[in-house]
């Protein structure tokens, strides 16, 4: 059997015939021309270095199968993690009641199946809030660790590979909760959502907690305006306010360290605004401040350290067992680049903000909008509507230097998958591959654009 670790946490544990069975569905599905090669089977006994051998493989052919945008985003794919999860935390399938987070704070309960999928539980929650189809688009699920005076740390955002009440409650830990949230980063699609009066009391809600915690910078006039509108319940002028103030719609992250300027530098990183926002402790205890524009950003990876036998209930996020660390190269100037790493546990939310920035960006530049039709149930099934618009972004990154090798384009689905045997020895780690994100937003610019 083998653990099949996503993003540094154990997703599900699964045998070598599971597995090929996954790889003859999607011969059968997509073609033996588009599958990569599967480890063949063996008649005898596999001697421990084989068996290590064959986990490599699988990695591999997992990893193979996941980078292709095809397979990777496959409902075959998704569906086999989602059913090996399930299994693997032993949950059966059966209706529950799911506690959803607001902003505010507010719990929004739903009826829901343990087996069903991210976007099931995203359109039960609309449902229940009456959100208009149109606008579910515009807001994700987010695994959260909610501290004791009520601040969120953000875990991940939860993906279609994954049924969230299993994600959850597989944890056993009641810190650990699901919030709805918008998500998106152009603060120009805040008209869209003011539309309708349940998107307009979600953004608000949001907004008001992320000033509440510090999130957003305010000083004491912007601070009395603020509480003038909210006296009068003037929610839209009070959010049009609060998107002139510093680092409104930015995703702040917990303290972690950083090897910009210099390595063992304590850094608070915020995302927003198609940057990464960095507040810098530097050794003499003064504090910098500067901004990662990720047009300026080439690629970037995700490496994880996992250690092996976790257990059925996986590795809780944020344990210091699991380290994790960003990285991404950045055109410091004309001709010169430079890799900046980020040590931090919410290191995959992170590189999942930067992968969402720069889909938005590719939206706008092909002159696309980020509406996204929901789907509709047809006669009990879930439909995708056929108007959801996709960008499909070039296979290969051409670099700016000659001598680099071209990347491949990988998905941000699965940022980092491993698979380790569960009868190795415990004392080793399983260090996921180095995955590139080919950045196509990025823009050569020259010394004087600095």
């Amino acid at each position: 059997a083998y653990n099949i670790h996503v993003n540094g946490v154990l997703h599900c544990r699964v045998r070598y015939s599971q597995l090929l069975g996954l790889h003859e569905q999607l011969r059968k599905e997509y073609g033996a021309n588009v599958v990569p090669a599967f480890p063949p089977k063996k008649i005898f006994t596999l001697t421990p270095a084989e068996v290590e051998q064959r986990r490599e493989q699988l990695e591999k052919y997992m990893q193979a199968v996941r980078q292709d945008p095809t397979l990777g985003g496959s409902e075959t794919f998704n569906s086999f993690l989602r059913k090996a999860q399930q299994e693997t935390q032993q949950i059966p399938t059966e209706e529950v009641a799911l506690e959803v987070l607001l902003s505010n704070g507010q719990k929004v309960k739903v009826t829901i199946l343990t087996s069903d999928q991210t976007e099931d539980v995203l359109e039960a929650v609309a449902s229940k809030l009456d959100l208009p189809d149109d606008l579910v688009g515009y807001f994700s699920l987010f695994l959260v660790r909610q501290s004791k005076d009520g601040a969120f740390s953000f875990v991940r955002k939860l993906q279609e590979f994954e049924l969230p009440y299993v994600s959850v409650t597989s944890l056993h830990n009641p810190e650990f909760q699901i919030i709805l949230r918008k998500s998106y980063w152009d603060s120009a699609y805040d008209d869209d959502v003011m539309e309708h009066r349940v998107g307009l009391n979600l953004l608000y809600a949001q907004t008001v907690s992320d000033i509440e915690h510090g999130w957003i910078l305010v000083n004491k006039e912007q601070h009395r305006q603020l509480k003038s509108l909210q006296e009068k319940v003037s929610k839209k002028e009070f959010i049009r306010l609060a998107q002139t103030l510093k680092y409104y719609g930015y995703l702040k992250f917990d303290p972690c360290v950083t090897d910009f300027p210099e390595k063992g530098c304590h850094v608070v990183v915020s995302a927003g605004n198609n940057e990464l926002n960095f507040q810098v402790r530097l050794p003499n205890e003064q504090i910098k401040e500067g901004s990662f524009k990720v047009t300026r950003m080439r690629c970037w990876r995700v490496t994880s350290s996992v250690p092996m036998n976790n257990g059925p209930s996986g590795s809780s996020p944020g344990k210091s067992e699991v380290k994790l660390e960003l990285a991404f190269e950045y055109l410091m100037s004309k001709d010169r680049l430079q890799w900046v790493t980020i040590t931090s546990p919410q290191a995959i939310m992170l590189s999942i903000c930067l992968q969402s920035m720069v889909d938005e960006l590719m939206v706008k530049k092909s002159g696309g909008s980020i509406r996204k039709m929901f789907r509709r149930r047809v006669n009990g099934a879930l439909r995708r509507s056929d108007s959801q618009q996709a960008v499909k972004s070039p296979p290969l990154l051409d670099s700016p230097d000659a001598s680099w090798e071209p990347m491949a384009k990988l998905s941000s689905k699965l940022t980092s998958v491993s698979l380790r045997g569960i009868s190795h020895s415990s004392s080793a780690n399983d260090v996921g591959a180095n995955d590139f994100h080919g950045n196509y937003a990025f823009e050569g610019i020259g010394d004087e654009d600095l």
